[in-house]
């Protein structure tokens, strides 16, 4: 066709709960000077004899060395200058997996780093977030990935009161202090221990296994499963 094309991109926003903050996947950029930021999101163009999700796949195993992950689309950004070097629309997802599996993934490549993720707005507000690594600095980011971590946290947080997504973020057996751990985590504030407990059980998406946790500096807590 005689008019010009913008490219079609996925970026994935890979984000984990560690250490009692939220967490997302970042990785270095060998041409911060053309693209506006040391560290993005991980993403890829959408090749012509492609699907989308099959390009999400195909990002999540090759840069991040992941073959499955639980996976919402969150937004297409496509507004005119969010890639300095040509137009570039992006359909944006993004993915909630235990730390474990990001950990591993950081410790078989130099180029990606945990970063947590910090907003100064509360609630479902909305606005731009800060990477921040573990010294404490907030790391230069590429494109307009700062506002899409932004839209990732408000996502999270609306979701919280109507879904169990949070449930993702936990191991196959969790204790209920793991999971106010977890919303604590998306939502930047402390919750009333009781009132959170009673309101997860009363969802019944949980159940007690009778197990208890091993090796725990407290009095070992009983194990949950998601039902």
């Amino acid at each position: 066709m005689p008019h010009s094309k913008p490219s079609l991109a996925v970026d994935l926003a890979l984000i984990t709960v560690a250490d009692g903050e939220l967490k997302c996947l970042m990785m270095k950029r060998a041409d911060a000077d053309k693209v506006g930021g040391e560290w993005a999101l991980p993403g890829g163009y959408v090749r012509v004899d492609e699907e989308i999700d099959d390009t999400v796949q195909r990002v999540l195993n090759e840069k991040v060395g992941l073959k499955s992950a639980y996976l919402e689309q969150l937004f297409t950004y496509g507004a005119l200058d969010r890639d300095p070097r040509e137009r570039v629309v992006s359909v944006t997802h993004f993915a909630l997996i235990p730390s474990t599996e990001l950990n591993n993934a950081v410790r078989k490549s130099d180029s990606l780093r945990l970063a947590s993720v910090q907003t100064d707005w509360d609630g479902e507000a909305g606005g731009a977030a800060t990477a921040v690594s573990d010294d404490g600095d907030a790391l230069s980011l590429a494109f307009d990935h700062a506002e899409i971590l932004g839209d990732v946290v408000k996502r999270l947080r609306g979701k919280l009161d109507y879904t169990n997504i949070a449930l993702e973020l936990l191991p196959e057996l969790f204790t209920l202090r793991q999971a106010q751990e977890v919303y604590e985590a998306i939502l930047g504030r402390s919750l009333t221990k009781p009132a959170f407990r009673r309101k997860l059980l009363d969802r019944k998406t949980i159940k007690a296994t009778g197990r208890r946790e091993e090796a725990s500096a407290f009095r070992p807590a009983e194990l949950y499963t998601r039902l």
